[in-house]
């Protein structure tokens, strides 16, 4: 597994139902920009403001209209195990390549009972997993002897995605544990550290991004040795992902640039998520006109849209 995997938004209408229509054209813009596959109901997809039966249809909607196009992951986190095994397994019906799992909030959680946690998930569901790292979410920190004891212990569960920094220092550490024992280790946050990360030898990035083929140029230049070329155009993109990233807004900003994309009729988050102002536009209409020269610049043709 390497790559970029695009983690999806969740689109909405005004009155935030969720919009199939849209969520559909997110699905074939990813695609189009060349991923190596998809993730679902992730913590930028806003799952956790869905009732039970809206978390079903997006992971419907998602499955059906990809039709094996690029493998779906389909986050299956949840407090208790058993919620998690079942999450998993409705994944696997609904034809998800792998799950993806944080460990479960608990008040004193300790390394041995994530371990069992994971243990126990591969055991009862016969799917890959991905290991998030996202203490945000688990409220708790996993250093990179534990990430590598996993998947050590359950090999099933030798895909990770880091998402706590240092990412590039962690990916580093971790495979010098884990030897000759195969891990693929992927990026997150919003691919801030992508460049970072794959000269420390992640596999890739799995994040959101509303320009995935930003992510799919820089991954594959890289990996085909033209490190330098890689490294120009993450350079020119980093100012953009890191707009995008904010604390807070992050996920209002990316789906106003998909809503001009063409992919997002409406621009919507689902409360209490934010709503852009003013201000934050009109740095956001600065960003992408400097960005989009950037990147004709270098690459002879621009992608951006301002």
């Amino acid at each position: 597994m390497q790559g970029v995997y695009s983690v999806l938004p969740t689109p909405f209408a005004r009155n935030t139902d969720i919009d199939h229509d849209s969520l559909r054209r997110v699905v074939d813009l990813a695609i189009a920009a060349g991923v190596d596959g998809l993730t679902a109901l992730g913590v930028t997809s806003e799952a956790a403001r869905f009732t039970e039966s809206e978390r079903a249809q997006v992971m419907d909607t998602i499955l059906t209209h990809v039709a094996g196009r690029v493998p779906v992951v389909v986050a299956a986190t949840a407090d208790g195990l058993r919620t998690c095994i079942t999450y998993a397994r409705q994944a696997k019906a609904a034809g998800a390549a792998r799950v993806m799992v944080s460990p479960p909030r608990l008040p004193k959680l300790n390394s041995d009972a994530v371990v069992r946690h994971y243990a126990a998930l591969a055991d009862a569901v016969d799917l890959p997993i991905v290991v998030q790292d996202y203490p945000p979410i688990s409220g708790f920190a996993m250093e990179p002897w534990l990430l590598a004891r996993i998947a050590q212990e359950v090999p099933s569960a030798r895909t990770i995605k880091l998402e706590d920094p240092p990412t590039p220092f962690k990916t580093a550490r971790i495979l010098e544990r884990t030897g000759d024992v195969p891990v693929s280790i992927f990026g997150g946050l919003g691919g801030v550290f992508l460049l970072e990360e794959l000269m420390a030898g992640a596999a890739g990035a799995m994040t959101g991004f509303a320009y995935p083929e930003a992510l799919v140029r820089i991954v594959r230049h890289y990996q085909s040795g033209a490190v330098d070329r890689a490294s120009d155009l993450f350079y020119r993109l980093v100012p953009l992902m890191r707009f995008e990233f904010q604390e807070g807004i992050g996920m209002a900003i990316r789906k106003e640039v998909l809503r001009r994309r063409g992919a997002l009729t409406d621009a919507s988050t689902r409360a209490p998520g934010a709503t852009l102002d003013a201000g934050t536009l009109t740095a956001l209409d600065r960003l992408l006109r400097w960005t989009a020269t950037e990147v004709s610049t270098l690459e002879g043709a621009s992608w951006i849209s301002v």
